[in-house]
């Protein structure tokens, strides 16, 4: 992994030693696919997301890995207690700084391939599938879903517009045709993550995709669609247990203190907590718990 400020490194690390320190070998045997979340504050949404997900991707044992980007709610918690390795950074820096620090999660616990997907519940997780395939089969490196070749959902002509531009710009800088280039759910081999410098607090799609392509990986695109039918289909589960939770909660004899649950889990730090540990651990901590080795 290529740094180019070395602040964040110093929560990369410190985030990676917190998350070994919670999963132990989990985090350093992780299966062949590794799905990658970045969340903030999406306590309500992240749990229903993460029990969505499948156990296998085109025949191969997937984990979750969700980094909770300096989160001031329960996200952390909710992810953990749906099943999903948390990092639990107490920084916010922006979804490009956690995906790149959930990339090196992946890459270091020996994770082959990586698929990332949004903590909102915009996607579908049956096409996970799809973009994966190519990857899988040797046919792309890279993969990323097109709503251009697919359906849009949106009748935004200003979105549209600029999904239109933004490829553009991106076809003619590097050559190559593309569609899309901030389709959210996407499948890479993991080495790659690893091989273009990350520095985007934000706006790391497009940094991604203009590194892999440039530094000759094969990229391909799939019809794809930001699954509106799916999102609120996801919105009314997920609203449904708010609200069946919620009349529990008053109706349960231990509802004498109301709050007093939500406020713990608020404060409570998750499994992958790092504390105030970031400024001490420049130099150190990686999934092979080897300080010499960098990616």
């Amino acid at each position: 992994m290529i740094y180019k400020d070395p602040r964040d490194q110093v929560v990369d690390d410190a985030a990676i030693k917190a998350l070994i320190d919670a999963y132990g070998e989990r985090a350093g045997g992780l299966p062949p696919v590794a799905i990658v979340i970045a969340a903030y504050n999406e306590e309500g949404a992240i749990g229903p997301v993460i029990k969505a997900l499948p156990a296998e991707v085109c025949g191969l044992p997937a984990d979750t890995i969700v980094v909770a980007d300096g989160c001031a709610d329960s996200t952390a918690a909710e992810a953990t207690e749906a099943g999903a390795m948390v990092a639990d950074v107490p920084v916010n820096r922006g979804q490009g700084a956690a995906l790149r620090l959930g990339y090196r999660i992946a890459r270091e616990g020996g994770a082959a391939y990586i698929i990332t997907t949004d903590a909102d519940g915009q996607y579908n997780p049956a096409e996970m599938a799809t973009v994966l395939a190519p990857v899988v089969a040797g046919e792309a490196d890279f993969v990323t879903g097109s709503r251009r070749l697919g359906s849009q959902e949106t009748k935004d002509m200003i979105r549209r517009a600029g999904v239109r531009f933004f490829a553009g710009t991106i076809s003619l800088l590097t050559g190559q045709k593309i569609s899309d280039t901030t389709f959210g759910l996407r499948a890479m081999r993991a080495e790659v993550t690893g091989a273009v410098q990350l520095a985007q607090p934000q706006y790391q799609a497009s940094e991604l995709l203009i590194g892999v392509i440039t530094h000759g990986y094969k990229v391909a695109e799939v019809p794809g669609v930001n699954n509106f039918v799916y999102g609120l289909r996801f919105a009314r589960v997920a609203y449904g247990t708010w609200w069946r939770e919620r009349q529990r909660s008053k109706s349960s004899p231990s509802s004498s203190s109301p709050g007093s649950d939500s406020v713990a889990r608020a404060n409570g730090s998750g499994p992958g907590s790092v504390e105030a540990r970031a400024s001490s651990a420049a130099r150190g901590g990686s999934l092979t718990t080897d300080a010499a080795k960098r990616t």
